[in-house]
């Protein structure tokens, strides 16, 4: 019998600095984003954010087609849409103030359910202050 595997909302910061080996990556985040067994969910929104990013060069990654190159490249990630649940569900997270790190707490909080915990990985503060969401960091 194979153990459950690992399921966590990966935010732009992780994702830019895993992909470019930042040491600003978290330790228990870089050990669950170099786990080849862990399921890794990419709001759209994170990824917008991770492209306006590297459009602006405020990042390592040489243009938002290599970005986006890696995020296909890797079977683990499934990029989520938004949709109308998440939106609901961003809309009663006030604790977190900006709203696109609403909807990315919003997407965990919905992926999760009764059997599993999806947890985020982030370093936003606000979003680790309101404690909504299980963080990884």
């Amino acid at each position: 019998m194979s153990s459950p595997k690992s399921e966590y909302v990966i935010d732009a910061h992780a994702l830019i600095w895993y992909l470019t080996g930042s040491p600003r990556l978290g330790i228990n985040a870089r050990v669950v984003l170099t786990d080849a067994a862990t399921i890794l969910y990419l709001p759209i929104i994170a990824l917008a954010e991770a492209c306006w990013a590297v459009e602006r060069g405020k990042t390592n990654v040489p243009t938002v087609a290599a970005l986006l190159a890696d995020v296909d490249a890797d079977p683990r990630i499934t990029v989520v849409p938004l949709d109308r649940n998440i939106l609901d569900r961003a809309q009663v997270i006030t604790s977190v103030h900006e709203m696109h790190d609403r909807q990315i707490a919003a997407t965990a909080l919905y992926l999760s359910t009764h059997e599993t915990s999806v947890s985020l990985l982030t370093c936003d503060a606000d979003i680790v202050a309101s404690k909504v969401v299980p963080i990884v960091w």
